[in-house]
């Protein structure tokens, strides 16, 4: 697992946590961020601006993702793809030395860690349209190391998601989740929660249910 990697689900438990304990963004950063990587200065540094950014741009992020998911609220989506969205667009608009395909890639293959394969389609699915419009738009402007164009992994597009069909975590996919780091709490809690949501969305080959 690559450094940065790391420091993403790091981000990811601590947003998590911090938006289901209600939990002040100092208090998490001092709780969860910091311990976790208190031996490595840099990704600490990034680990707080990804953080901090995140939750900054939380609403803006929220809007345009919600262009993307067709005849469906924001809010029914489960709360960790919903994260990892968030993140991605926030590295997209505001890291401009992150490869699009590098942020793209690497939340899908959190999102099939900490959900399931599906949600890494789907987040996919969202992330291939939300750069198309941000370019679309002029807002998406990288810079040095940020313009290199790194292979990008086998397509897994996904539609637009809308009521019909289903798709989304299932408890024995978030079982495989683990808990060998200091943030294991984190996922266990957040492996806890999958097991109560639950969200549909279409386009998919045929209708499967699943929890997050």
């Amino acid at each position: 697992m690559s450094n940065r990697r790391k420091i993403r689900e790091t981000v990811l438990q601590a947003i998590y946590a911090s938006l289901v304990g209600d939990h002040s963004l100092e208090h998490t950063l001092q709780t969860i961020i910091k311990p976790e990587l208190r031996d490595d200065a840099k990704g600490l540094a990034f680990a707080e601006s990804l953080f901090l950014r995140t939750m900054d741009s939380r609403e803006q992020a929220d809007e345009i993702i919600s262009r993307h998911i067709s005849n469906w609220e924001i809010n029914r989506l489960a709360l960790v793809d919903r994260i990892i969205l968030e993140m991605a667009i926030a590295e997209l608009m505001q890291f401009d030395d992150i490869p699009t395909k590098v942020t793209i890639n690497e939340a899908i293959d959190i999102a099939k860690r900490f959900s399931t394969r599906e949600s890494g389609r789907f987040v996919n699915g969202i992330l291939d349209a939300v750069v198309a419009s941000l370019r679309e738009d002029n807002l998406l402007n990288k810079k040095g190391r940020g313009l290199v164009d790194l292979p990008a992994q086998k397509s897994r597009s996904g539609p637009k998601y809308s009521k019909g069909g289903d798709a989304g975590a299932t408890a024995d996919d978030s079982d495989n989740m683990a808990d060998d780091t200091s943030t294991g709490k984190a996922h266990r809690t957040i492996r806890a929660s999958s097991k109560k949501q639950r969200i549909k969305r279409s386009g998919t080959s045929g209708k499967k249910s699943n929890n997050l």
